[in-house]
């Protein structure tokens, strides 16, 4: 089997999603994992359903009070925490 790598440049103008709108942290809702501003649904939920293969537009069918926005958001917020990520190497 051949693999083919493809690489595609995007002509759309990107926007950067401002999340620190949409998504809160509060210690008293879900134990302070963060979540859409106004629900209780968790980054971490949305990402796992993204994850496993959801469709934007399945979740969103799923959960009519979310917009695509907020779904930008929560791919936003865990982009910046990933680039925000260190590791260090602990030599053996």
């Amino acid at each position: 089997m051949e693999i083919v790598w493809v690489f595609t440049t995007i002509k759309k103008r990107v926007i950067k999603m401002d999340w620190k709108t949409r998504i809160v942290v509060d210690p008293g809702v879900m134990t302070g994992k963060p979540v859409i501003k106004g629900t209780r649904i968790t980054v971490e939920f949305v990402m796992e359903l993204l994850g496993r293969g959801a469709t934007v537009t399945e979740i969103l069918h799923e959960y009519d009070h979310l917009t695509p926005e907020d779904i930008r958001a929560c791919l936003a917020y865990a982009s910046d925490l990933l680039k925000s990520e260190r590791i260090y190497v602990n030599p053996i």
